[in-house]
């Protein structure tokens, strides 16, 4: 019986690849034309699709909105019952249907009629109804179900998602979108934590402790205590990074003359920094390599400190 699982597994997914090879080649300028379409657009992709394409349009209009293309999913059913007031003159559909024939998309392609809003039309079959009502065109390889029946969605159903997929990233590619373009729609999860940069968990602006060479150690203490980072930079007159002063730092000198130091006394110089782009889990791993909880980021061009990062940081961000 597990021989014939296995079998059955590689059958299905040999069927399957075979069918995206046949997509790749028969790509042709239709698929130019609705990524240029999509990226002219000054609205957005209305997603749309019915049973197991509408699970593929739901997922399509998501990988477009995460990766640069504004993009919802429309439930055709819906469309007719209100939901047509989601589309907007600078939108346009992109519509899947293996048959071409599916009623309940006639609806969304009427009112597309009507409003002149453009249509992407996904198919198997040229001369369907949705060809027909399509401005460009995107033929699917007319190749049989990977069910032994022929009846249940699969090799239709992956050769959509991978040209959703295709459509994606070629406007991703176009827009020039970035890690941190990405990290920007994805602050959550593991993905987020690993885009994240030094830039988006450090303290500026007043929260930033600084004191100068000069200042004395009650200056340092009470930096030190209103900032509540366990740390100060010292910085000299032209705001350069001269060193850092942190609570392990302070004990050290504990004595008898200790309130007669002076910053430049106290500090370490020379400490640890890192630029803002530095990715916040690597600015984690230094801190834990050098068993250090502050870390200062500097601007490279000017030597000055732009914010800092205290280990608590990282830990609240979710970084191990």
């Amino acid at each position: 019986m597990t021989a014939s699982f296995l079998a059955e597994g590689r059958r299905v997914l040999g069927l399957e690849s075979e069918a995206l090879a046949a997509l790749a080649l028969a790509l042709d300028e239709s698929f130019d034309r609705a990524a240029g379409l999509i990226l002219d657009l000054s609205g957005r992709v209305a997603v749309t699709g019915m049973g197991k394409s509408g699970h593929v349009a739901r997922k399509v209009a998501a990988t477009l909105a995460s990766t640069g293309t504004p993009a919802y999913f429309i439930h055709p059913a819906e469309a007719s019952h209100g939901d047509l007031g989601m589309i907007s003159a600078q939108d346009a559909v992109l519509a899947f249907s293996n048959s071409g024939e599916t009623e309940e998309l006639h609806g969304i392609l009427a009112f597309c009629a009507r409003h002149l809003v453009p249509v992407i039309g996904v198919s198997a079959r040229p001369g369907s109804f949705l060809a027909s009502r399509a401005g460009v065109f995107l033929r699917l390889p007319d190749l049989p179900e990977a069910c032994p029946n022929g009846c249940a969605p699969t090799t239709s159903t992956t050769m959509m998602m991978a040209l959703g997929d295709a459509l994606a990233l070629a406007l991703l590619t176009a827009r020039g979108f970035t890690p941190e373009n990405f990290q920007q729609y994805h602050p959550g999860g593991a993905l987020g934590r690993r885009l994240l940069r030094a830039a988006d968990i450090m303290h500026q602006g007043e929260a930033l402790p600084l004191v100068g060479p000069a200042a004395s150690a009650s200056e340092v203490l009470l930096t030190i205590t209103g900032k509540a980072l366990g740390c100060t930079a010292v910085v000299e007159a032209d705001g350069r990074l001269a060193g850092i002063i942190t609570d392990g730092d302070l004990r050290r000198h504990l004595g008898p003359d200790f309130m007669n130091l002076t910053a430049a006394q106290l500090m370490t110089p020379g400490p640890v920094t890192v630029a803002a782009g530095t990715p916040a889990a690597e600015v984690l791993g230094l801190m834990q390599r050098r068993a250090i909880t502050c870390i200062f980021v500097l601007d490279p061009e000017t030597g000055r400190p732009a914010g800092v990062i205290h280990i608590h940081d990282c830990l609240r961000a979710g970084l191990q």
